[in-house]
């Protein structure tokens, strides 16, 4: 989860048009977060994250005086951990094999100086507003679609999207042999590495953590979070189910917004070719195999 509050000096970002459909880029998995390669005002190739659990697209401190941005304003990021003041630019034009993203403003994060380089920035809400992005992680590529152009026609399954502020919401099932399913809501966030987060409040109510399972952490912006490292059952995403999936069970507070049981990671996702259509408000699932 992230939420932005915007300083009066600056605003959300946009999309730039192009004409370019049907772009496949190859995509590779770093620790299981999801990055595809992108030239930004001419530059070299660079790495970007995606990320559908990030409300703005951001760039590494390093590079700003490279790509000649411009300083716009600043917004606060709220993480899972915390928050965090970030300086926001202008003038980034991202291209993807041809097809351009222009986003009005960019975030810098300034703890990403902090450490050791893992990317060169994050591609959030903006990039799929701007796509109908199809992630094939069985095949290493993903294909950006002019939304306006795209049209589906295949086997899989159409699953309706709700967002809060820019984050896409799914309702999914937790199913068990001894009880009743849990039906709830969940974010769904690609640049979670894991399979499920479940907040605090979510798991005890529902009676889920597996106190057999091993004591762990999330990180992300504002810090890092304890959890307890289990199991469930089976979980269910539409028609699909996965036996015995992984989940991270939040010591306190959650991922995910007031009233959601947690996020759906992309540990979960690679399971699928997913297809995010914004335009539409819907997310398609193919077998992939």
């Amino acid at each position: 989860m992230l939420m932005m509050l915007l300083s009066p000096h600056s605003l959300p970002s946009a999309e730039s048009p192009t004409n370019t459909a049907g772009i496949r880029l190859p995509i590779e998995f770093r620790r299981g977060s999801l990055h595809v390669p992108v030239v930004v005002n001419g530059s070299n190739s660079l790495s970007f994250k995606v990320d559908t659990g990030f409300g703005v697209t951001t760039v590494h401190p390093d590079l700003v005086e490279k790509l000649q941005l411009k300083r716009a304003g600043f917004i606060t990021i709220v993480g899972i951990a915390g928050e965090e003041k970030a300086d926001t630019y202008e003038g980034a034009k991202f291209n993807f094999g041809g097809a351009t993203y222009s986003p009005r403003r960019v975030t810098v994060l300034p703890s990403e100086a902090q450490s050791r380089r893992r990317r060169d920035g994050i591609l959030g809400a903006g990039f799929f507003r701007r796509f109908v992005v199809e992630i094939d992680s069985a095949n290493r590529t993903m294909t950006l679609y002019e939304p306006r152009g795209f049209q589906y026609s295949g086997k899989g399954e159409v699953i309706p999207l709700e967002f809060r502020r820019d984050t896409p919401i799914v309702e999914a099932a937790i199913n068990f042999t001894n009880r009743a399913p849990v039906w709830a809501k969940f974010e769904i966030d690609s640049g979670c590495d894991g399979e499920l987060c479940l907040g605090h409040d979510f798991v005890e109510k529902n009676r889920l953590d597996d106190e057999t399972g091993h004591a762990s952490s999330r990180s992300g912006v504002g810090g890092s979070v304890d959890t307890r490292h289990g199991k469930l059952p089976q979980f269910q995403l539409g028609k699909a189910t996965l036996d015995n999936l992984p989940a991270n069970f939040f010591s306190e507070g959650s991922p995910a917004g007031e009233g959601l049981a947690g996020h759906i990671g992309m540990g979960t996702l690679r399971h699928f070719k997913v297809i995010f259509d914004y335009s539409r408000k819907q997310m398609i699932l193919e077998s992939a195999k």
